[in-house]
């Protein structure tokens, strides 16, 4: 499995004894936009610091694996590589326990409970992708609620649209530490997708943090 990644330049620990540490940083800076029909989005760049460090002992140390789903009446390859961690589960680094908990720190007051599961997924080169989707699977169908995401690796575009189709109504390119939080009824109300890029595009490991019952 290849995983060569082209460091950040912007992803360098500074002096001190903590020289390279690899841990969420502070969440004074999120910034908030309103997406309508109750729907908004949290954004946070390069918030987890030694990025590319995380990046490559997810890569290693994860036990990544392949799926097959059926998809108009055949059995195709789910294009990227997945891994989930369930409530109580431990999480494959110190740094993903870190971000939870400051996560359920800043947000648990507003979401009324805690994220308790971590899915992941390893974009490995601009073939993989995720197509457009809301997690509406359990009670993201028809509540209110949160799903925050962790990039690291290389930015891919993560793209946002109003249900139903349309035109793209917001482009984030996310990776080497950078944070979105999906809140409101933008799971019910809106769509989101990583699409395939013909640009050179190296591997990205999305860390998606939820909630009891959202998936």
């Amino acid at each position: 499995m290849s995983h060569a990644l082209q460091g950040s330049l912007f992803d360098q620990a500074g002096p001190g004894p903590e020289a390279g540490a690899v841990r969420p940083g502070s969440l004074d800076g999120v910034r908030r936009t309103v997406l309508g029909d109750g729907a908004w989005v949290d954004v946070l760049r390069g918030w987890v610091s030694g990025a590319d460090e995380l990046f490559a002992r997810l890569a290693t140390d994860v036990p990544w694996r392949a799926e097959r789903r059926e998809m108009y009446e055949r059995t195709v390859d789910v294009p990227r590589l997945l891994c989930h961690y369930g409530r109580g589960r431990p999480l494959p680094h110190p740094a993903l326990d870190a971000a939870r908990a400051a996560l359920n720190e800043r947000y648990g007051p507003e979401l009324g409970e805690p994220f308790v599961t971590a899915g992941l997924c390893y974009y490995r080169d601009g073939r993989d992708s995720v197509a457009w989707h809301g997690d509406r699977i359990g009670r993201g169908a028809h509540e209110d609620t949160m799903v925050a995401i962790v990039s690291v690796g290389a930015p891919r575009d993560l793209l946002l649209r109003p249900r139903g189709g349309g035109r793209t109504a917001a482009r984030y390119a996310l990776g080497h530490g950078d944070l979105i939080v999906m809140g409101g009824s933008c799971q019910r109300t809106w769509e989101h997708a990583v699409p395939k890029s013909a640009r050179a595009a190296g591997p990205r490991i999305s860390i998606q943090f939820r909630p009891r019952g959202v998936l």
